[in-house]
């Protein structure tokens, strides 16, 4: 079946193909009678209007893109959701990217952002893109930085202090008498790892008789803490953890599983620490005690953000959000 035109409509309606173009983006032009007739029309055709390329003619699109490192850590899905539901009362679709941690396909996106004229890109950054952000600026699509601050004053950003989630997971480990603890997770190059090891390596230091190792993952999963674990537990037994800070809760997850397979008991024998607080660390076998991130503020507040920047590119004030974590702590450090 030939998919209904504009032309359809205005012999139907038994007016212009003009008459319709107006009625469709400028009403005020047409009379009452006539609107109601191509109305009429269009419902007796099944027109469907091509806003997208209405909008690429015009040289806009308000369609706001979007890339996350992993579609598949429901983190992210938290701060996806927190950007919608600002969005949607703007009636402005989401287009979502996953870059997989993985620069080429983040540049990728970059790529059809850019050549669909998005009016807005929210990004966490894989590698320094500073420079395909300052074009994709220069050529009208507004940029918000999310879950990494920028040192920059050209883009905004909205962060969590990963500094302090490192530190308060760390000391509490410390505090409940752990001494060997390792870190598991990676990549190092990520920004939100390189925050919360080093944190974590402040806070042992500044211990005195801790030490804490640092096992690098080439990704952030189950598998990766699974790997990790495996790493570990092949060592002399002197030399095994007392305690495991996992980068998120899906490297803590595989984790848990691991050692549950080992004969390993949690937290007699090594506590577990994760990072994010989504969903499932309250129902696993063993829930297990996390570093929560306000995802979906952080997605809201950059939307928010993002939008300013829209409404007014040269007058909008560069903004720097930092939002604070908190830990929840569970049965994986405390055994109750």
């Amino acid at each position: 079946m030939a998919v209904a035109q504009v032309r359809d409509v205005a012999a139907l309606a038994g007016v212009s193909p003009a008459t319709v173009s107006n009625a469709l983006n400028h009403p005020a032009k047409v009379s009452p009678t006539t609107l109601a007739r191509i109305q009429a029309a269009i419902d007796g055709s099944g027109y469907i209007r091509n806003d997208a390329a209405r909008q690429l003619r015009a040289g806009t699109n308000r369609a706001i893109g979007m890339i996350v490192l992993d579609i598949a850590n429901p983190f992210f899905t938290d701060v996806a959701r927190g950007v919608d539901d600002v969005l949607i009362a703007e009636h402005r679709p989401l287009i979502l990217g996953n870059s997989s941690q993985e620069p080429m396909r983040e540049t990728n996106y970059l790529d059809l952002f850019e050549q669909q004229r998005m009016d807005g890109v929210l990004i966490t950054p894989v590698g320094d893109v500073l420079d395909r952000l300052r074009r994709l600026r220069d050529r009208g699509t507004s940029v918000v930085v999310v879950d990494r601050m920028t040192r920059t004053k050209e883009f905004s950003s909205v962060a969590i202090d990963d500094k302090m989630g490192g530190r308060i997971a760390t000391e509490h480990l410390l505090e409940s008498g752990r001494r060997n603890i390792a870190f598991i997770g990676g990549p190092a190059n990520l920004a939100q790892i390189k925050n919360r090891l080093s944190a974590a390596r402040a806070a042992v230091e500044a211990h005195g008789d801790a030490q804490l190792r640092f096992v690098e993952t080439d990704a952030m999963n189950a598998e990766a803490g699974r790997t990790g674990v495996e790493q570990l537990l092949s060592l002399p037994k002197d030399q095994h953890p007392d305690a495991v800070f996992a980068a998120n809760d899906l490297v803590a997850l595989g984790v848990l599983q691991a050692l549950i397979l080992r004969g390993v008991r949690v937290p007699d024998d090594i506590a577990i620490v994760g990072y994010d607080d989504i969903d499932f660390a309250a129902s696993s076998a063993i829930p297990f005690t996390s570093v929560r991130q306000p995802a979906h503020e952080m997605g809201s507040t950059a939307s928010v953000l993002l939008l300013g920047v829209i409404a007014d590119p040269e007058g909008s004030k560069v903004q720097h959000v930092t939002l604070k974590p908190e830990l929840v702590i569970r049965r994986s450090t405390t055994g109750a």
